[in-house]
Order: structure tokens, then sequence, then C-alpha cells
């Protein structure tokens, strides 16, 4: 961990020192916007998942068009989050944050407003980017103004914050869209972040403190490139693929990928030899804890993100469930994340990182057991039904994803925390993506072939394989990683 000092602090909300004080103290009321920071944009990738029937009858969009409308955001978010976190190290990550915020709010209104599908598909691309500039300013910022058991502490929260936010999105979009709130429909599940930037903006001027790099480096502008193009020739196809039919461009897109992804690991390396700092540096993928987090971070998100955007349409397409009935349907595995992400602190300090150990395993069974639920009890399924798997499958969430993020980055040197953060929520991000692509795509192809109680059969057992592999790695951890 870092050995960034800070003031001795009471459990009353304490003062936040000058924003200029050589080293800042992130008070409670800041640590509450920070994280009010982080949910935002998890909780747009997700929520828009139960708004898409609305918004292909509204606006005539076609299959093609409404993947856009998903892909768009997470591939924009996924593409520029390192290049977020190294120009939050630059010119400060406050600034950055609440630059980010009020882009944020202005892309959420430009996508609420949009005349057209394609109009929609451009306010999203904004937002994801807006998404990129904002997320990575909160784990650098709890880096670089928190240590010891306040930092374990903020990190929980800030765990417990973003596997919530990917829940409560489809919970809340299904809540918006059936409410039709002044006849808006779909349009409040992106207006509703307008009033809730504007309070974010007012709490991040009074409470956020200033951090930045001690040694600031230049943008790397052939790594940021080569990321770039290396994220795209691979999210691009395969999220729009099925949907537009496998055109030639999907193929060479997916060609291009190893060639793209090579360069840029060759470009990187040879920056950091020449004693350059890259945007991402190989030295800062040595750090064991780093590393090893990173290979678990991988599959847990592919699965969790292929698992959310296929039960949001199981639910209503296969069961013919509102939006609401489907977004209540995850209650019980929000709930359970919930209290897991409490508990984990004190049991990672018992027990250490075997917690994620424990977390993976009890996963497998929530999603064995909402497996079996769907293949023995469809199409007569409800929310009662689908509750003891689904539980049971979130506080096994709620066990891993709080200590997996601690992990990555625990050793990660405090003036590098835009980085490293950076680095993180880019492999995160991506791999919900991947995992939406892959998972979503195979079971929208198999539900029209199959039927979708075989489809949706087959991909839980898919994502009993990633949640396996979870489990598997985290054995490779030090017990010790977190304590």
């Amino acid at each position: 961990m870092s050995n960034t000092t800070v003031r001795p602090t009471s459990s009353v909300t304490p003062t936040v020192t000058r924003h200029d004080h050589p080293t800042p103290v992130l008070g409670t009321l800041g640590l509450f916007t920070v994280l009010l920071g982080a949910a935002l944009p998890l909780i747009d990738f997700f929520i828009v998942n139960v708004a898409l029937p609305t918004i292909e009858h509204d606006l005539a969009a076609g299959p093609a068009m409404l993947e856009l409308v998903v892909a768009g955001y997470g591939v924009a978010y996924a593409v520029l989050l390192v290049l977020g976190g190294r120009l939050g190290d630059m010119i400060g990550r406050r600034r950055l944050f609440l630059l980010g915020m009020a882009a944020f709010g202005l892309t959420s209104l430009a996508c609420g407003l949009a005349p057209d599908a394609w109009a929609l598909v451009g306010a999203r691309v904004a937002q994801g980017a807006a998404s990129a500039l904002m997320l990575p300013q909160v784990l650098a910022t709890i880096q670089s103004t928190t240590a010891g058991p306040r930092r374990a502490k903020a990190m929980g929260l800030y765990g417990a914050t973003a596997g919530l936010s990917m829940v409560a999105g489809q919970i809340l979009g299904g809540v918006l869209v059936a409410a039709d709130v002044a006849g808006t429909g779909w349009r409040s599940i992106f207006l509703v972040n307008v009033p809730v930037a504007v309070v974010g903006l007012i709490l991040a001027v009074r409470s956020v403190p200033e951090t930045k790099s001690d040694r600031p480096a230049p943008v790397d502008v052939p790594g940021t490139l080569l990321l770039g193009v290396s994220l795209v020739t691979l999210l691009a196809p395969l999220t729009e693929g099925r949907a537009a039919g496998w055109p030639l461009w999907t193929w060479v897109s997916l060609a291009v990928f190893p060639f793209a992804a090579f360069a840029f690991f060759r470009t990187e390396r040879a920056a950091d030899r020449r004693g350059e700092v890259p945007l991402v540096p190989p030295s800062l993928l040595r750090l064991d804890s780093l590393r090893r987090g990173l290979a678990l971070v991988l599959p847990f998100s592919i699965g969790f993100g292929g698992f959310m955007f296929v039960i949001a349409v199981a639910l209503q397409q296969g069961l013919r469930m509102g939006p609401v009935t489907a977004g209540l349907a995850l209650v019980p595995m929000a709930a359970a994340f919930f209290v897991a992400s409490l508990a984990g602190p004190r049991l990672v300090g018992r027990y250490g990182s075997r917690v994620v150990t424990a977390g993976s395993l009890i996963q497998l069974v929530g999603v064995a057991g909402i497996a079996a639920t769907v293949w023995w009890g469809w199409p007569d399924l409800g929310i009662a039904a689908l509750a003891p798997g689904t539980a049971v499958a979130g506080f096994g969430q709620g066990l891993q994803l709080p200590v997996l993020m601690r992990i990555v980055l625990s050793d990660v040197p405090s003036d590098r925390a835009g980085v490293g953060s950076g680095v993180m929520t880019t492999t995160q991000q991506s791999a919900l993506a991947l995992g939406v692509a892959t998972l979503g795509s195979l079971f929208l192809s198999l539900s029209s072939s199959m039927g979708m109680r075989e489809a949706l059969a087959i991909t839980l057992l898919l994502q009993l394989g990633t949640v396996a592999v979870t489990a598997l790695l985290s054995l490779r951890l030090p017990r010790g990683a977190v304590r």
C-alpha cells in the first residue's frame, strides 16, 4: 500500500484540508461525492437494457441500431479511460472530475432530447467519453488522499458502489420507463442524470481536494491511438456483428485486432525502456498484486456484463415481464451484494484473499441455481422463484469485487494512481462490454433457433465457466494480499 500520510480523522465528518495542501484528506462528504461520480457511469452502462424495447418502438430503431446505443457508450468509455486517468495525473484530478461531471450532465441531456436513433447513438458516444474523464479520478483521488484503514474502508465502499450501480441501473431503468414521468418515457433514464450531475458539481467544488502526480508525464499519443484501435477493432465487431449480419468490415476489424494489440505492447515497452512514461507502463504491470488482480477482474466482469444483458432480455421478451417487474427481479441480487460488500472488509482482515475464492464458489452455487430454476420452471417463473438463485449469486459477487479492486491498486504508488485506476477501470469496462458482445450475441442467436429457455440455460452454463476460472485464479493470490 502507499505510504501517503493523512491527518487523524474522527467518525464525524472531518474538515477537508485546503485544496492546495500538500497532504490533502478526503472527508466523508468528499468520499460520498466521488462515489456518486463512480456510480453514474456504471448505472448508465446498464440502465438502457430494460429500455431498449421502448426505444426501438419510439425511434423506429432496428436491432443493429439498438446494439449501437449500447456499444457506442461502452466502446468510447473503455477506449478513453486510461487517457482520462493520465490527464487527471497531469492537470489535476479534481479539475478533471468537475469537467467530466459537467460533460456527463450535458451529454445525458442530449441523450434525453435525441430526436432520432442516430442522434441518440452520437450522444451516447459523447456520454461515454465524459464518463471516461470522470471515473478514473475517483480511484486516483481515493488512493492519493487516504491511507491505512480509511483507504481500506473507502475502497470497500467503492467496490460496493460499483457492483450495486451495475445492478441498480437496470432496476432504476425499469422503474423510470414504467413511471413515464411527465410523458418522457424512456427519455427519463437519461434526463434524471441532469439534476444529479448539478448536485455532484456543487458538492465536488466544496468537498473534493485537488491532487495531481508529483511527476506528471505528457500524453502518450502513439500509445493512446494504438490502445483505441485495439479496443475498437475488438469490441465494435463483436458487439455489432450479429445484428448487422456479420458484414465484411467485422471480419476485417477482428483480423486487425491482434496486430494492433501487439503494436501497442511493443510501443509501450519501447517507451518504458527509453525512460519515458507510456500510457500503460509495462513496469506497472510487473506489480504482482495488480497483474494477478486484473487476471480475476477480467473473467468476473465478462460474466457479470453478459448476465445482466441476457437476464434483462430474457425476463422481458421470454417471460413477458414489464420493465418494473424485470427490474425488481434483481433486487435480491442487489441487496445480497450490499450485505456482502459490508461484511467483506472484516472477513478480509481474518481470511485474506481467500474471501475471493469463497465468493466465487458461492456465486457458482447461485448461478447454477438460477440455471436449474430456468430449466425446470420455464415459462411460469416469477420474482419469487428466481430470488434464491439471484440472492446467492449477488452475495458471492459482493465478496469478490470490492476485494479485487483493493488487490489491484494495493501496491500502486500514489503518484501513479491515475494510471493504475485507469488500467483497472479499462479492464473492467472492456470486459463488461465483451461480456455483452459475446454472451449476449450468443444468447440472441440461440434464442432464435432453439428457444428462449434453452438459450438462457446454455448462456448461464457458460457464465458458470467464467466463475470457475475466477475461483481457480483466486488460489494464486497471496493469502494475506489485502490484510
